[in-house]
């Protein structure tokens, strides 16, 4: 349900709004947009029918949400959503943000000649997992918190922010103590004690979509960010399983428009595991930009052939470079900038 404020609504009378819909075990939601403010309600919503809600001082209309993700949706929020990372960096707004740097954190040497590149050629945020997610027990598990050290170093000395998964609920708060955004997984991403924990930090979070989630179920795993009070979310289309082998994942382009359409978060395309090949990450971060994403997150490596994870779908810092120069102009097509 949301409650529509009137555009001369004071303080007091939203706070007495929010206490009667607290009064019933609610949780009041208060979005304030350009035009108009309005306050999103959680729980039960059937408590709601014994109070004559649009009597309320202030109170202009009250509505129904259909969508099953209220609080991601359009009907809750229907302008975009944009918000600051603190450092000028806009998420969501007219300039697309670009994620770069390597799947995992190796060594600091390393990551700092990476940051140092995907910095020079326009990235705002460097990327790379301390902790790694592997499908074998047997692969590189990342560093760890020695990693996590690393990318603040990195990040700190070539004015970047820092991106980077966690995959436990008892990691959250370490991750935190590094990071500028939280990266929950495609493996992870219906795991809902860790988006109850990371939601409750109310710091910005990368949200991937899992391999084989329907859009509705992502924006489902967004709403349990969102209902815990954290509106700084982005949702990543990273690609899903298909029964196509040519590429690893099939990337769903789809999901730029139909995502936009239905839920006021930005969006983001990760064409590194989308396609799993480096060849073909520039084609599909062009498609991205043109199809409307608001971000891309790409890997990149000085020695893919090194590389301790996924050094088939790591450009080199010289690929980068021109993907870079090749997306302006699209961008520039669209009304974004790069």
């Amino acid at each position: 349900m949301i409650i529509v404020l009137k555009t001369n609504a004071t303080p007091e009378q939203i706070n007495h709004i929010c206490d009667k819909v607290k009064e019933l075990g609610l949780t009041p939601q208060v979005s304030k947009g350009v035009e108009r403010t309005i306050i999103g309600v959680i729980g039960e919503e059937d408590k709601l029918r014994v109070k004559p809600l649009s009597t309320f001082p202030g109170v202009d209309s009250v509505v129904q949400i259909q969508r099953p993700f209220k609080l991601a949706s359009r009907e809750f929020k229907p302008e975009p959503t944009i918000f600051d990372m603190g450092n000028g960096v806009k998420v969501g707004g007219k300039k697309i943000v670009v994620m770069a740097g390597p799947c995992s954190v190796e060594n600091l040497d390393m990551l700092v000649r990476i940051a140092k590149r995907v910095k020079a050629a326009g990235a705002t945020f460097l990327r790379g997992g301390a902790f790694k997610p592997r499908t074998s027990p047997y692969s590189f598990q990342g560093l760890g918190e020695e990693g996590l050290k690393y990318l603040r170093e990195a990040a700190d000395q070539t004015g970047l922010l820092v991106v980077t998964e966690v995959m436990d609920p008892r990691q959250v708060e370490l991750v935190s103590r590094y990071t500028d955004m939280l990266q929950i997984g495609a493996r992870n991403m219906q795991n809902f004690d860790l988006l109850k924990e990371v939601g409750a930090t109310k710091k910005p979070t990368l949200l991937k979509r899992g391999l084989s989630s329907t859009i509705k179920e992502l924006l489902l795993s967004a709403e349990y960010l969102l209902s815990k009070g954290n509106f700084k979310v982005m949702l990543c289309e990273r690609g899903i399983r298909t029964f196509e082998t040519a590429t690893r994942n099939t990337i769903d382009i789809n999901a730029v428009p139909v995502v936009k359409n239905e839920t006021h978060l930005p969006v983001l395309i990760d064409p590194s595991h989308g396609t799993g090949k480096w060849a073909y990450v520039g084609s599909i971060a062009k498609a991205a930009v043109a199809a409307g994403a608001d971000g891309l997150m790409m890997e990149v490596h000085d020695n893919p052939e090194e590389a301790k994870s996924d050094g088939d779908q790591s450009l080199l810092p010289e690929r980068f470079d021109q993907l870079m120069k090749e997306l302006k102009p699209i961008a520039q097509a669209v009304g974004r900038e790069i």
